[in-house]
């Protein structure tokens, strides 16, 4: 066994890569979490479900929302480690005031602790990019993703086994989600540490020629680099470069260099929504994606509505799961599917944001939970399908570092737009509105999106059918007004003769 350690150790990227996915795996696995509001609202906590939607849950908006920005800073500059590191710490705080912790101001002071987890989950994702060759990014990608949906597959269906609260009472589920993220916790400090990322510390070729051109300097090309004294010249250039690249590390990141990071990510961030497409497909993302965590945030509140938990065995872990698979298994079909995205994407974006809003107006309507749950089956794969789209439509267009930005970007602004919503429609300083009158905003509210993206996939077909039938109207007229040279020349000698 030590042996075959050894080997993995030395591998390169299996090694960070296992790691990592015994992190994401128990980090995941969370029972409780399907079942927080009749939690909250039982005999455990004793809060109201007035208490639990509007003055509670709120409060992971706002946190989330404040703490994004720099944490997704701080997670490049301190290279990954050590914020995994405080989202296992964070994680392992929120289970263990949901334990211990009464009252309204503990959990809201829970729900803070557990934005800032999420906030830092932009860690777990990118720091195996850091780690291993772009030969190894899909594998990686794949193996970190898949790890934490089975986590929390099997989280839900834990807690789904038992039949009544008699058999396993919520208490013991978050003892169980504590134990496994205790797990998780311990395991972050197993991670190796990166060299570099991909902002501030960059690989040796990367950080070489952004220093080269910072200062002003420029590379042959490959063809030039067969003399020797081009050779002589770019190694040279290499070495200034190089020391360069010292200096500004020597103790740690300067000012200037931590200037020209930020500026750098100026430009990237204006060449990234400067392309009217990414635009588009950033700002599906951005509204949906806020629609969406309204829906996964507030969603057992309405079902606890439609059927309350204590005259009910719910079933919500399972139906958290199968949503989940199903969502996995309708984002995998994606790379399937031989469609042309650029021209049918937009709207195939408004026809399932359609059908996401007919699922949320059926889950505030009825008065079963059987349809309410089947609502919810609806509404999870398809957006899960959906930003699978997007998410792919906007990689293929960008680089990885800008992609990240782009993603950074989005999130926040998705979160932006949470928090007005929330404010407005959730908070008690703000409407404080009962959870049906909540769903029929956010039905009507993806019925919106769903019309602007039918408008605009429906312009992007038309226009794309009115160029092609101008090109071939005007070949026409260009082959019937244009003789061809040889008859030209046949005409002149004709006339000559």
């Amino acid at each position: 066994i030590m042996e075959f350690w050894k080997k993995v150790q030395s591998s390169g990227w299996i090694y960070p890569t296992v790691i990592l996915c015994i992190f994401g795996f128990f980090s995941m696995v969370r029972p409780s979490e399907p079942f927080l509001t009749p939690y909250l609202t039982g005999p455990d906590k004793n809060l109201t479900v007035d208490q639990v939607m509007n003055q509670i849950y709120p409060v992971w908006t706002y946190s989330y929302l404040v703490i994004l920005f720099p944490v997704f800073l701080a997670t490049d500059y301190l290279r990954y480690k050590p914020v995994i590191i405080l989202e296992g710490a964070t994680i392992l705080i929120s289970m263990l005031m949901l334990l211990f912790a009464e009252g309204v101001l503990a959990m809201q002071f829970l729900e803070f602790v557990y934005g800032i987890s999420t906030a830092t989950e932009v860690a777990y994702y990118s720091y195996i990019y850091s780690m291993v060759s772009p030969d190894h990014y899909q594998k990686v990608t794949s193996y970190c993703r898949s790890i934490t949906l089975v986590g929390y597959t099997i989280g839900s269906t834990l807690k789904q086994t038992r039949s009544s609260p008699k058999v396993l009472s919520y208490f013991y589920l978050v003892t169980i989600s504590l134990s496994s993220t205790s797990v998780a916790f311990i395991s972050s400090f197993f991670l190796p540490m990166p060299s570099k990322s991909m902002f501030f510390y960059k690989s040796n070729v990367t950080a070489i020629l952004q220093v080269a051109v910072t200062n002003g300097e420029s590379y042959t090309s490959d063809i030039d680099l067969q003399s020797s004294q081009t050779r002589k010249i770019a190694l040279e250039r290499t070495s200034h470069s190089v020391g360069k690249l010292s200096e500004i590390h020597s103790n740690g990141l300067k000012k200037e260099g931590f200037m020209m990071v930020l500026l750098h990510l100026w430009d990237d961030f204006k060449e990234c929504y400067s392309r009217t497409q990414l635009v588009y497909w950033s700002l599906w993302w951005i509204l949906a994606t806020c629609g969406y965590n309204q829906i996964l945030n507030y969603v057992q509140v309405l079902w606890n509505h439609i059927e309350p938990s204590q005259n009910f065995t719910v079933y919500n872990g399972g139906v958290e799961a199968i949503s989940t698979l199903t969502g996995a298994a309708a984002a995998f079909a994606v790379g399937c599917i031989d469609l042309d995205w650029t021209l049918w994407g937009e709207l195939a974006l408004g026809i399932l944001s359609a059908l996401d809003a007919g699922a949320l107006y059926l889950m505030d309507f009825t008065d079963n939970i059987w349809l309410g749950y089947a609502g919810y089956l609806i509404f999870k794969p398809s957006y899960m399908l959906l930003i699978t789209i997007s998410t792919f439509q906007i990689a293929t267009n960008l680089s990885m570092e800008r992609y990240a930005l782009m993603f950074g970007v989005n999130t926040f602004m998705a979160l932006a737009c949470q928090t007005i919503l929330t404010a407005i429609v959730v908070d008690s300083k703000g409407l404080g509105l009962d959870i049906v009158t909540q769903f029929l905003i956010y039905a009507s509210y993806f019925a919106t999106i769903s019309g602007i993206f039918c408008v605009r996939g429906l312009y992007i077909l038309f226009s794309k059918k009115y160029n092609q039938e101008k090109k071939v109207r005007h070949d026409g007229i260009n082959s019937t007004e244009v003789p061809p040279v040889e008859d030209s020349l046949k005409n002149m000698n004709a006339t000559k003769m």
